[in-house]
């Protein structure tokens, strides 16, 4: 693990240096872990890197799919932004964080695959949960599966914004 935290970090650090304005740490297999298991092979690791990463000056974004469990341990990382998965309603997962950090998600990415009301529907609701507060950055709660419409993912992205603007 330190020798993956060192490789990773200084690419991150490199890449910050290239341009990249924020890091994202993407955690997919963090989920099948326990708490305890989490918190012995996983948090000094993961929170050495969000201290290195915090010296570039760039927001680190910590993600880990199926972390519902996990997500008070994954915020005593440090890290300024906590990715939610589709599997835990928005707003429960920022209350859990008492809004301390910002939040980003989550929006199940098989969801794209639907009829474009559904996705709109599914969409206005997420939006609905962050309340209008600051620090939700709205997102698919994991990767976009490469059979994905484009159009939905086209259409999405003008609601977001379109319905975020409106609310400003």
């Amino acid at each position: 693990m330190r020798k993956l935290v060192a490789v990773t970090t200084e690419y991150s650090t490199e890449q910050v240096r290239a341009g990249a304005d924020v890091i994202q740490i993407f955690d997919s297999w963090v989920g099948c872990l326990g708490v305890e298991d989490y918190r012995r092979y996983v948090l000094p690791y993961v929170t050495n890197m969000v201290k290195q990463l915090q010296k570039t000056g760039a927001p680190i974004i910590y993600f880990g799919t199926g972390s519902s469990t996990l997500l008070s341990a994954m915020k005593e990382t440090g890290a300024d932004v906590i990715g939610l998965d589709w599997r835990l309603p928005l707003d429960e997962g920022w209350r859990s964080f008492e809004y301390a950090c910002a939040v980003q998600g989550n929006l199940d990415p098989v969801l794209l695959f639907a009829d474009w009301k559904e996705v709109q529907s599914r969409a206005k609701d997420i939006l609905l949960r962050a309340a209008g507060l600051p620090g939700h950055i709205f997102n698919l709660g994991h990767g976009i599966l490469p059979e994905t419409p484009v159009e939905n993912v086209k259409n999405l992205a003008r609601f977001v914004q379109e319905y975020s603007g409106n609310r400003v």
